[in-house]
């Protein structure tokens, strides 16, 4: 596989796909050393089934190890560590990967247990676990989906499961888009494999899935981000830690000369297209239901978590017609600490008249409270 192609995959036996797969990109060769310390990196943002579009398939993860097993890697490690405010453990079983690491014997290292150092990060210095010694090849696992802070999350934002809970509030209150950017300057990507079987395109724990049955695999993240950007119907400029990304040299955004390798049979037979010709996708479209509730929302700083539960908190009092009797703005966020208000969620808010209590607060227990501050 060439640094400028993004080969691709169709079906439903996931598994059985994902080694199809990593065997026509030529992993294995891609690896070399057999003794070399590789690290799966799926994305278990919260404990939610990866069928409601915000968590990588056990399957891939499974398929994953698998193949690295069959052609002699045994050295192997999972890592992640859930957003803030949920645990990785929970994750963990929940979605299926207790059973993965029992199975095939490879290690789960929970991020969220491991201390952390800063390191140098293309001229930035950010704090990472010290997890990130602990192994040679990383092949990076992400979710294709939407962002309700940045739009879409792909291999570059998903390396941020490989930082203290500390340094993901940072990012918030760095802008999220820099850190971003930068951050695969210091953990190098070595090989990406995509879960776009139904990943929300909305937001990113899920909950309006959106049925693709694909898998992809990589070795620019940029790139690769770039090609998620037009799935989903938005530019990579659109994204700034996807540009940011490209003019600190991580990678290219330019798709105009992407090669899109599809493969067509189960005896690993492919065609080649650009992204614009490439007749299996098309471009999901931009989505609106964020957009719809976002201006009820005053969002400073805020964390993903908290964000991310509030706007389908939001979706379902707009659904019930309640939003629209909404007075006053909902304030959020880091950037909220210390500030006086009449409504707020989330423990920095806790200044305001009415707050939202938690960090985060589930998204039950903001709609419930939103309700009766709206009904009331």
């Amino acid at each position: 596989m060439r640094e400028n192609q993004i080969w691709k995959i169709y079906g439903t036996e996931f598994l059985e796909m994902t080694k199809t797969l990593l065997g026509s990109a030529g992993l294995a060769d891609r690896i070399g050393d057999r003794n070399l310390r590789i690290c799966v990196k799926p994305n278990l943002v919260s404990p939610t089934p990866a069928d409601f579009g915000a968590t990588t398939h056990p399957e891939i993860a499974a398929g994953i190890i698998e193949y690295l097993q069959e052609n002699g890697f045994d050295h192997i490690l999972m890592a992640e560590g859930s957003w803030v405010g949920d645990r990785t453990s929970d994750a963990y079983e929940y979605c299926g990967y207790r059973e993965i690491s029992e199975k095939y014997g490879v290690p789960f290292i929970d991020t969220k247990k491991r201390k952390s150092h800063p390191a140098d990060c293309c001229g930035m210095e950010l704090n990472v676990t010290d997890v990130v010694d602990e192994f040679d090849f990383l092949i990076n696992v992400p979710v294709l989906k939407g962002h309700c802070q940045t739009k879409m999350t792909c291999a570059l934002k998903n390396l941020k499961g490989l930082l203290p809970d500390s340094e993901k509030r940072r990012f918030h209150k760095m802008g999220l888009h820099d850190p971003i950017a930068h951050l695969s300057g210091g953990i190098h990507q070595d090989f990406i494999v995509i879960d776009h079987i139904c990943g929300d395109p909305e937001i990113e724990d899920g909950g309006n899935p959106l049925v693709k049955n694909c898998i992809m695999a990589a070795a620019d993240p940029v790139l690769a981000d770039s090609y998620a950007c037009y799935l989903l119907g938005i530019k990579p400029g659109d994204v700034a830690y996807v540009t940011e990304a490209g003019k600190l040299g991580i990678g290219s955004t330019d798709l105009s000369h992407a090669q899109i390798v599809t493969i067509t049979g189960p005896d690993g037979t492919y065609r080649i297209s650009r992204p614009e010709d490439d007749r299996d996708e098309s471009p999901i479209g931009e989505q609106h239901r964020v957009l719809d509730v976002s201006y009820a929302v005053d969002e400073v700083e805020s964390c993903s978590a908290c964000y991310g539960n509030l706007v389908p908190a939001l979706l379902r009092l707009k659904e019930e017609g309640l939003l629209e009797r909404l007075q006053d703005r909902i304030a959020i966020g880091q950037g909220q600490q210390g500030r006086t208000g009449k409504l707020g969620v989330g423990k920095c808010t806790r200044n305001f008249d009415f707050c939202v209590m938690g960090c985060p607060p589930d998204e039950e227990k903001i709609y419930r409270e939103l309700r009766s501050y709206i009904e009331n």
